[in-house]
C-alpha cells in the first residue's frame, strides 16, 4: 500500500493546491440557461429554505451582474442595503468566497424581485427592461433602495 501512496501522492498534492486557488463561488447555467450557484455553496440556514428562496438565492448569488441593477422595495435601504442583490450577498472575498446576508429569508418581496427578474431574463429581457418592471411592480410597497 505504500509504493501507492508515494505514487499518487504528489498528483494528490498537486490537485488540492489547485482547487484551494479556485473561486469559492462556481455559477453554473441551470436547464433554463441562467447560472446559478449550486446548493452545497449555500449555508445551512439557506439550504433548508423553502425552494422559492433557495432559488433565489442561487440566482442572486450567480448574477451580480444582473441584481445590482436590480432595485428593493422592501424598506431594506434602511439597513444599508443598495440593490436587490445585497438582500442576498453582504460580502464577496477577494478569493470568491461568499458571506451571504440572512435578510431575504424572511422578506417575500426580495424573494418576488428576484424570482421575476429571473423569468424576464428567460424570457430575453435586457436588465433595464427588468428594472422598469420592477419599478411599476413594487414601488406600491414603499420606496426603492436605489433612489
Amino acid at each position: 500500500m505504500l509504493p501507492l501512496v508515494r505514487k499518487w501522492f504528489p498528483l494528490l498534492v498537486l490537485a488540492a493546491l489547485l482547487a484551494a486557488t479556485l473561486p469559492a463561488c462556481s455559477a453554473a447555467p441551470d436547464a433554463a440557461g441562467l447560472h446559478i450557484i449550486s446548493m452545497d455553496e449555500l449555508p445551512a440556514e439557506i439550504q433548508s429554505a423553502p425552494a422559492s428562496v433557495r432559488t433565489a438565492y442561487q440566482f442572486a448569488a450567480a448574477n451580480p451582474h444582473v441584481m445590482e441593477n436590480i432595485p428593493c422595495y422592501c424598506g431594506c435601504g434602511s439597513i444599508g442595503h443598495a440593490s436587490n442583490y445585497d438582500c442576498y450577498v453582504a460580502e464577496v472575498a477577494a478569493n470568491g468566497a461568499i458571506r451571504f446576508d440572512g435578510h431575504a429569508l424572511g422578506c417575500s418581496i426580495c424573494v418576488d424581485i428576484t424570482l421575476d427578474a429571473m423569468r424576464l431574463l428567460k424570457e430575453g429581457k435586457s436588465v433595464p427592461e427588468i428594472r422598469a418592471y420592477v419599478d411599476d411592480t413594487y414601488s406600491r410597497y414603499g420606496t426603492s433602495n436605489m433612489d
